[in-house]
């Protein structure tokens, strides 16, 4: 007998990516992968319900279990979830474990996890969502098998904290062909940028259905977040809940989270564009993948070289012809973006705003480039003595790889993953 992971295709393009990635890992430890497909949902249901009804008759496997990012599957999809079932869904029904890795803040998702499965548990990106759940939602994770059996050390926050990982095209670099590993001195991009643009009065469409002193109160939270980007969204609403004398209970701040979106987005886009803005006002130019960069207005547009909406394999073969890749974090605080990975993991050198696990993992000028949001206006200089010295930018790029190769790629995600579950660790 072996076992079996469900795991699902036909949702964000990139979180399928990660699961094909994941999947190659849990083949190599014994595990049969059964794909879920999204977009049939309903008729992928009939299928995944005969092939367990057949599994359990059969006692093919020890154990199944489903792996997912960001709720897939346990959103409340059809068929999945029916009156058909006497527990409403599939995964109470053959009493499945699902586990589930959130990549944003939970603050996206309140609505759906009133909806998850009794075995159920969330994996976090960055270590403060960790703490996030347990101040909203303390029955979610307290109720699996881990904390179930570990009461007096549950409060350790790495059980539930698994970082992104990154995808190297050639993992044992081989050949230089194709573009690919080509050595930082014959890379045709100077610096790239992997990831979307939208312009932030695009979400004041979030606040639309607010009244007029609430839409003020979240644009005067966002004018707090830029001014300072080393605070927890999360932690400013509330300082700002107390400094206007406005009584609360904690279920009303939590219910109130959600409507943080406004002010995710829209921080994170605005240091997303002033980076680039301010890298391209600099003189340099930066190639750009990803929708929306022609819109962005800076002094000088013509160094901002846009390639437009590409897939996860174009960015990685894209990465690998660059000689610096930047990134601007989404918010994780203490956490990490796949993006940082993949780019050490395809040679390229990486300029980044700072986290505090980012800081635990690499060291500033040795493995990477930090800057920080409060001073962006030396990315230009940065950039600029990167790329004089192209032997010492080479030592860079390899030093990272081989702190990356061996600590964070998918393979040793999943690999942390199965032996947690398989120890009873969740």
């Amino acid at each position: 007998m072996s076992k079996c992971v469900i795991m699902f295709k036909g949702g964000v393009e990139t979180q399928e990516y990660f699961s094909i990635e994941m999947a190659q890992t849990f083949e190599a430890r014994g595990y049969d992968v059964y794909w879920f497909d999204l977009v049939v949902s309903e008729y992928s249901t009939s299928l995944l319900q005969a092939f367990l009804e057949q599994s359990f008759k059969d006692k093919r496997f020890t154990n199944i279990i489903a792996f997912t990012f960001n709720f897939n599957g346990i959103a409340g999809e059809d068929g999945l979830y029916s009156n058909t079932f006497s527990k409403k869904n599939l995964w109470d029904e053959y009493h499945i474990a699902v586990y589930n890795m959130v990549v944003d803040h939970p603050l996206y998702y309140h609505k759906y996890l009133g909806l998850r499965p009794e075995r159920y548990v969330q994996i976090s990106i960055d270590k403060n969502h960790i703490q996030y759940m347990k101040r909203f939602f303390p029955e979610v994770n307290a109720s699996s098998a881990f904390s179930a059996k570990n009461k007096s050390i549950c409060h350790d926050d790495d059980y539930y904290f698994l970082p992104l990982g990154g995808t190297g095209i050639n993992i044992h670099r081989e050949v230089y062909q194709a573009g690919r590993y080509i050595p930082i001195r014959k890379r045709p991009i100077d610096v790239i940028f992997t990831g979307n643009y939208t312009s932030i009065e695009r979400f004041d469409a979030y606040l639309a259905q607010m009244d007029y002193d609430s839409k003020m109160f979240f644009k005067e939270l966002l004018k707090e977040s830029i001014k300072n980007p080393n605070e927890l969204i999360e932690h400013l609403v509330e300082q700002k809940l107390i400094k206007e004398n406005v009584a609360f209970s904690q279920t009303e701040l939590k219910n109130l989270m959600p409507n943080l979106m406004y002010v995710d987005l829209s921080v994170r886009f605005y240091y997303r564009a002033k980076t680039i803005m301010q890298l391209a006002d600099s003189g340099i130019k930066v190639h750009t993948y990803g929708a929306g960069w022609k819109q962005l207005e800076c002094m000088h547009p013509e160094n901002i070289i846009a390639a437009g909406n590409v897939d996860s394999q174009t960015c990685l073969d894209k990465i690998s012809q660059s000689k610096i890749s930047v990134n601007v974090m989404p918010w994780f605080k203490n956490g990490a973006h796949d993006r940082i990975f993949n780019s050490m993991l395809n040679g390229a050198v990486v300029l980044s705003d700072t986290s505090k696990y980012l800081k635990e993992c690499f060291i500033d000028k040795s493995e990477l480039f930090f800057f920080e949001l409060q001073d962006i206006e030396n990315v230009g200089d940065i950039v600029r003595e990167a790329l004089s010295d192209l032997d010492r930018l080479q030592e860079i790029a390899d030093r990272a790889y081989d702190i990356c190769i061996e600590k964070h790629t998918w393979k040793e995600r999943c690999h942390i993953l199965i032996d947690r579950i398989e120890s009873g660790k969740f």
